[in-house]
């Protein structure tokens, strides 16, 4: 009796890296750029913001284009994807604004670690628009969510070891991953929102031109002080769904994949 081939992730060309490395260096500085600006520059002012968000959107599209150009998805790999960002769309409005709730976190963590990095980068950025037209959460902070989705899904992919971590200690091993994403997505998102708000005391407000240490301390007490219990909420929800769904999910999402053979060429015998 011959094991069943162990189902590989979709592989990342060249042009989907690129675009791929080109949007994550945008995104950064997109969210690190009040950090540096002068105090009169007027680039920390809300108003800017809708000019850097439209700037975003065309790349994160590129991302997309450029993994199919790169024929790293084949129709097959669309419909999956579609299929899942639905699903990871419909679960949002269960827990968004309760607690921090989130429970499509999970199935971004477990589809990233089937699928790669690529196709998770991917997805993330498309479950977050889709629940976002679905929820009426459209605003500039939209494209920041995008990338932040799209970056905790790609750590999924590039976790070690899928072919050797297996059973409870993979399950471990993303719960893990989960939780501490969860709280790495909560802390980029502060970031983006942060920056806008001003007023809010000494301690924790942003200083437009002060020293970057400066600011980071008062961003650390910031999301202390305002964030730690709606990321605490995401994270654990993330950890109690992957550890009670994950088993059958990663078998559902493995077979999938390996049914669907996305890395195998179509021949036609003509015998």
């Amino acid at each position: 009796m011959t094991a069943r081939p162990h189902p590989r992730p979709l592989p990342l060309g060249p042009r989907a890296a690129a675009a791929l490395t080109l949007v994550t260096l945008i995104g950064i500085a997109a969210f690190g750029w009040p950090l540096l600006a002068g105090g009169r520059s007027g680039l920390s002012h809300s108003q800017d913001a809708p000019w850097l968000f439209a700037a975003l959107l065309p790349l994160l599209v590129a991302v997309v284009v450029a993994t199919i150009a790169d024929q790293g998805m084949d129709s097959k790999a669309v419909a999956m994807l579609g299929v899942l960002a639905a699903v990871g769309a419909a679960l949002r409005p269960l827990g968004a604004g309760t607690a921090g709730l989130e429970p499509m976190f999970f199935l971004m963590v477990l589809s990233g670690r089937v699928l790669g990095p690529g196709f998770g980068f991917v997805l993330g950025s498309v479950t977050m628009f889709a629940s976002a037209l679905l929820t009426g959460g459209v605003g500039p902070w939209m494209p920041f969510q995008m990338l932040a989705l799209g970056w905790f899904s790609l750590g999924a992919g590039l976790l070690p070891g899928p072919a050797r971590i297996r059973g409870r200690a993979e399950l471990w091993m993303l719960a893990a991953y989960g939780f501490v994403g969860s709280f790495a997505y909560g802390t980029v998102m502060n970031l983006q929102g942060w920056v806008l708000l001003q007023g809010m005391g000494q301690g924790i407000s942003f200083h437009p031109g002060d020293p970057v240490p400066a600011n980071l301390a008062r961003f650390l007490a910031y999301c202390l002080a305002t964030s730690v219990g709606w990321d605490l909420g995401r994270a654990v929800l993330t950890v109690v769904l992957t550890l009670a769904l994950g088993t059958t999910l990663l078998k559902a999402l493995r077979r999938a994949t390996r049914k669907a053979a996305f890395d195998v060429p179509i021949c036609f015998d003509m015998r």
